[in-house]
């Protein structure tokens, strides 16, 4: 399993579902907790996508290119 949120670069995460960098202190698609981790997404769509599944992000079946 890939582990979609490590730390780069003191306040980035990595969005779930483009792998874009997305600044934590202030994410421009905001934040959605599943399973007890805070993601972080780049833009709304992205979100939204995630909230729909996030098991199939967070697997790497699913994915979009940016």
């Amino acid at each position: 399993m890939r582990i979609p949120l490590f730390k780069r670069r003191g306040g980035d995460a990595i969005d779930p579902v483009c792998d874009m960098a997305v600044n934590t202190k202030n994410p421009p698609g905001g934040t959605w907790d599943h399973a007890g981790q805070t993601y972080y997404f780049c833009g709304p769509g992205c979100n939204r996508a995630f909230q729909r599944e996030p098991e199939a992000y967070l697997s790497g079946e699913k994915k979009m290119k940016m």
